[in-house]
């Protein structure tokens, strides 16, 4: 005996399942009125508006909640879990050059997030591979946590653009800056 026919046939369930229930007299779906075309200045306005609410949601689209606090002279270090480890172990050691560099000295959160969004996003326009981000360490802060270089740490995670980042060689900033890995392709 098959533990199957213990079971009711499932055609029998189907149709005591279906008890009470009315069929529909008609199988095309009711699309409502048709859309009316919109005029070529009203799309542009509309292009606009969200070319305009996609650069903000950029920016803002970096969240401040749950910001891990990071110490003043601990080492950065991240990457996304398909980079090979080669490459990963190259921006550890400096070997891939830097194209172009940003200093975050004196921003306030706010400013920082603004300039590292653009930042990252010209960077990656301009098909470079590796930046700098000098963030600080706010040791002129007696007993206070980096507020920055907390958030960049944050913040970087959360950029699809970013492949990896690793706190810079001395001669580079050391623990107040990073390289960051871009990705090149477009991910589709």
């Amino acid at each position: 005996m098959c533990p199957s026919d213990d079971l009711p046939d499932d055609l029998e369930l189907f149709r005591e399942l279906m008890q009470g229930v009315t069929p529909l007299k008609q199988d095309k779906a009711d699309l409502g009125q048709p859309r009316k075309q919109a005029d070529k200045s009203t799309l542009a306005a509309r292009r606009q508006a969200a070319a305009s609410q996609a650069a903000s949601q950029l920016n803002d689209g970096l969240s401040d909640g749950q910001v891990q606090a990071v110490n003043p002279g601990d080492s950065l270090a991240f990457h996304v879990p398909d980079l090979p480890a080669k490459t990963f172990q190259q921006l550890k050691k400096g070997r891939l050059g830097w194209q172009e560099g940003l200093d975050l000295h004196g921003y306030t959160v706010e400013a920082a997030r603004t300039e590292l969004s653009r930042f990252i996003r010209d960077g990656r326009a301009r098909g470079y591979r590796c930046l700098l981000l000098v963030h600080g360490k706010a040791y002129n802060r007696e007993g206070e946590t980096p507020s920055i270089k907390s958030h960049v740490n944050s913040w970087l995670k959360q950029m699809p653009e970013v492949l990896a980042f690793v706190s810079a060689l001395p001669a580079h900033g050391g623990a107040g800056a990073v390289y960051i890995l871009l990705r090149t392709r477009s991910s589709a």
